[in-house]
């Protein structure tokens, strides 16, 4: 891949976090004393792996985002830009912002990751950032702790193998032509509902390989309040 491609950090916090029951989203809310979105961002700005982050955000949060952005003196933020109705429409808005550049190409790296996952750590952005200068897409992931069923009408149709079994987390990361056509082609399919793009990608390009490299149990997602008290307690212990 050409050197001159440079990586770009998709913060994708589109979201309202409605599960959370909160004023405002959950990005907003505070751990540590920082709000969620600050600690995410602190965490690609301090990346050497990252060259640009843009952020993707619900309309009528754009200038509260900035003025985190800004507190945190993150240099790298490009553009905060409005995100979709879905998750999956808020990465499409920042694959079509990065296409939208002079500088991007089909070969550009592009890190999608939830902002409600603000414990991310450099190593794993730095491991999912250099896959892509060998494969095309990749995700963090971790092995399956627990055993995992498939259910259908209240019962148990089968146990797969839990040693084949892993939870995606983000970032995700894919040369940007790749997964701008794997949108593209999903926007053309009413029948499927992605729920992250490693699926689109393995739907619609299933001759691109999507690798895998090691996430981190802390690299949880604030999604339920008690979430949040769970980020509170893991950055009080890190060293």
């Amino acid at each position: 891949m050409p050197t001159d491609q440079p990586t770009v950090a998709a913060v994708l916090a589109g979201g309202t976090g409605a599960r959370m029951g909160a004023a405002v989203p959950k990005q907003f809310l505070e751990v540590a004393g920082k709000p969620v979105l600050r600690h995410t961002l602190e965490a690609f700005e301090a990346s050497p792996a990252v060259d640009r982050i843009v952020l993707v955000m619900a309309e009528g949060h754009h200038e509260t985002a900035r003025v985190i952005a800004k507190a945190a003196n993150v240099t790298k933020l490009s553009a905060v830009i409005a995100g979709g109705a879905t998750r999956a429409a808020s990465s499409v808005a920042a694959i079509r912002w990065t296409r939208s550049q002079p500088w991007s190409g089909p070969d550009t790296r592009l890190l999608l990751h939830d902002a409600a996952r603000m414990l991310v750590t450099g190593e794993i952005i730095a491991a999912v950032a250099g896959e892509l200068a060998v494969n095309k897409a990749v995700t963090a992931a971790i092995p399956s702790s627990d055993t995992v069923v498939e259910v259908a009408d209240g019962r148990i149709t089968a146990v797969p193998d839990r040693s084949r079994l892993a939870r995606v987390q983000t970032p995700q990361g894919f040369h940007l032509g790749l997964i701008a056509a794997a949108h593209e082609a999903a926007a053309a399919d009413p029948g499927f509902t992605p729920t992250d793009d490693c699926s689109v990608v393995l739907r619609y390009r299933p001759d691109v390989p999507v690798r895998t490299v090691a996430g981190s149990e802390r690299n949880l997602k604030v999604t339920e309040p008690a979430d949040l008290a769970v980020a509170e307690a893991l950055l009080a212990r890190r060293p």
